[in-house]
């Protein structure tokens, strides 16, 4: 079969270093030329779960492994600070990696086909265009948070030794500094409310640091209930085209690998990959409700909780997924933010 993947990021790579030795004929398209292929977007992750998915590959995470996190600090906007021991959470070379899963495979850069020419040439179309989603059809109704941020260095010395976190009032999006190594960082927010610009500049401010890289994109929180059709045609989407994003934290890395795992498993059936697929991220659903209503001011606690008990049974249960202890004390002071 011959399959185009579009999107060289973090699902489209991981899908062609899969497919790699298989009995396809796959061909990759990066939206951007050789020299642009970047990936900014925070470097964080959950160090086994990418130890696993490096070892589908033949490779070892080590090798890109950046900083193995401890506890990650966090400041409430009512001034509480506590801290959240980590069991994992990690960041890595994100784009290393990528380039690393597609090295060995057929990848073009630069303007790629149209619909129209790709369906001439392939049979099956994987559209792991992100947030764009350029080969499906549009969604109804989209929901995302705009985000910004620093690939930030520090001549004498960093202003926090772990991760660091200050969520917005109203949970409407969070301020973020991710560690990279002795003297370089990752900070950037995401807020509904369009204040993460204003947080960005002011942390930069305040810690000072010299800008290697700026970067500013929407990240999608809608979730896969919401962003149908995952498939149309020889199209079908894989990763955050179709809304694998944790809304309560805004991680997709994971999720997204998570989603390759179950399209290479349903790949011949688009039916049976869409149950798996609504079945997998069925508590995003409910993570994204209680997000969206305190983002909305339309937030009754009281009438939150079952899916506030779920959130917390979830995430308790999967905590070396997130890589961090859940506790639900921790998880009400961010409920009541």
């Amino acid at each position: 079969m011959k399959i185009a993947v579009m999107g060289m990021g973090v699902a489209g790579s991981y899908l062609m270093a899969r497919l790699k030795d298989s009995e396809h004929d796959v061909t990759g398209y990066e939206l951007n030329p050789k020299e642009r292929h970047d990936s900014i977007c925070a470097w964080g992750t959950i160090k086994p779960i990418l130890t696993e998915f490096c070892k589908k590959t033949g490779r070892d995470f080590n090798d890109f492994l950046i900083h193995d996190g401890k506890n990650m600090h966090v400041k409430m906007n009512n001034d509480i600070k506590f801290d959240i021991g980590l069991k994992g959470l990690c960041t890595y070379d994100k784009l290393g990696l990528i380039k690393d899963f597609i090295k060995d495979s057929k990848v073009i850069y630069g303007k790629p086909p149209t619909l129209e020419e790709l369906e001439k040439e392939y049979d099956m179309i994987v559209d792991c265009t992100g947030f764009h989603r350029v080969y499906l059809p549009k969604l109804k109704e989209d929901f995302f948070l705009p985000t910004y941020e620093y690939k930030v260095e520090y001549e004498n010395g960093v202003p926090y030794d772990d991760f660091y976190i200050e969520p917005f009032p109203g949970m409407s999006g969070y301020f973020w500094y991710f560690p990279l190594g002795e003297k370089w960082a990752h900070i950037g927010a995401g807020d509904y409310n369009k204040q993460h610009i204003k947080a960005t500049d002011d942390f930069l401010k305040k810690h000072g640091g010299k800008v290697l890289k700026t970067k500013g994109r929407p990240i999608r929180l809608a979730t896969p209930d919401r962003c149908k059709p995952y498939y149309s045609g020889k199209v079908v989407g894989v990763g955050e085209s179709i809304g694998t994003v944790y809304a309560l934290l805004g991680e997709g890395i994971i999720p997204s690998m998570q989603c390759v795992e179950i399209f290479l498993d349903n790949m011949h059936d688009f039916k049976a990959y869409e149950k798996a697929v609504e079945k997998h991220y069925k508590v995003y659903a409910k993570v994204f409700n209680f997000v969206r209503a305190k983002i909305h001011k339309d937030f009754n606690f009281f009438k939150a909780l079952p899916d506030f008990l779920a959130i917390f049974r979830y995430m308790k249960k999967n905590e070396d997924r997130f890589g961090m202890d859940i506790k639900i004390a921790d998880l009400m002071k961010v409920a009541k933010a």
